[in-house]
């Protein structure tokens, strides 16, 4: 029988690893993940279910532990996976000071910062600590009903306000900061944050925003109306919706796709910014404009650049 395999030292750095395990592609990943922070002396943590993936040998490099309070003491969480397990790693972080890495294996993948083929390198950057921080913002909601608040939550990417019946359309009022808007028919609305304005908020037609600029955006999702245009608003503003009578169907909340609740007729919805902000770790130095094209594979062929002046400059 072999000997067990020599742990990392006490008071080791901390990594938890979090990973859609469902495709070999993912295994492979972690376990590269796995043997990286591993020879690094970095103690690294995975529930038993994900570890469970693993080799015995490699399951061995693990300290398992379960998802309550396991990012306490973690420099960070590093998600092997898309954006939906990256948004499941940001239920954990939230309100901490752990960073999130993520490394996508999914599609587009905007919320991660590496891909599948850059696993080692990745593991070598975060254990030099070659890597900057960027603090995002993110939104809380509330549902109030008959003065008294039935609901509350929070979203990285978006919150929506959508129809609860599929075959009808939701009707509903907004307002910005308590004054009226418009009101309108349709299949909902999208609050999102600039990090939100690549996913569900673009699908619905919704402008790309530079992570950059602190901003709320607006984008209804097939309005029936003349004016449903998607709008950028300040990010201290406050989104209200107000779900109208329609056939009684009432409406539904989502939260980056993950959390939802109802929004019956009669109720209001509010979504601001949150004073609390999750850490994304960014191991590029480019800017987001390359990443954009990357992810979106746009074609810039026939690009020449800034000119230079007669001076050099």
């Amino acid at each position: 029988m072999s000997a067990p395999a020599s742990g990392p030292a006490p008071g080791a750095r901390t990594v938890l690893v979090l990973a859609h395990t469902g495709r070999p592609e993912a295994v492979t990943a972690l376990t590269a993940a796995v043997r990286g922070l591993h020879a690094s002396g970095v103690r690294t943590l995975m529930t038993p279910e994900e570890a469970g993936a693993l080799s015995v040998a490699d399951r061995r490099l693990v300290e398992q532990c379960h998802l309550d309070g396991a990012v306490q003491g973690a420099e960070m969480v590093i998600v092997l996976g898309g954006d939906g397990t990256i948004l499941r790693a940001a239920e954990l972080v939230r309100g901490t000071d752990t960073t999130l890495l993520g490394v996508n294996l999914g599609h587009v993948g905007f919320l991660a910062e590496a891909e599948r083929e850059e696993v080692a390198e990745t593991v070598t950057r975060v254990v030099a600590g070659d890597y900057r921080v960027e603090e995002r913002m993110t939104l809380d909601v509330e549902v109030v009903l008959d003065g008294q608040v039935v609901a509350r939550s929070w979203a990285v990417n978006e919150v929506s306000v959508e129809k609860g019946n599929r075959e009808r359309m939701v009707e509903m009022v907004v307002d910005v900061d308590g004054r009226p808007l418009s009101t309108f028919g349709g299949d909902g609305l999208i609050a999102a944050t600039p990090t939100g304005s690549t996913a569900y908020a673009f699908s619905a037609g919704g402008p790309v925003v530079w992570p950059e600029v602190e901003a709320l955006l607006v984008v209804p999702i097939s309005a029936h109306a003349l004016f449903a245009r998607p709008l950028v608003i300040a990010p201290t503003s406050c989104v209200g919706v107000e779900v109208l009578p329609s056939l009684d169907d009432g409406g539904v909340v989502w939260c980056d796709g993950r959390r939802t609740f109802p929004a019956p007729v009669g109720a209001r919805v509010e979504v601001r910014r949150s004073e609390q902000r999750v850490r994304l770790a960014r191991l590029s130095t480019g800017i987001f404009t390359d990443r954009l094209v990357a992810k979106f594979g746009l074609p810039v062929h026939g690009w020449r650049g800034p000119r230079a002046t007669p001076d050099g400059g």
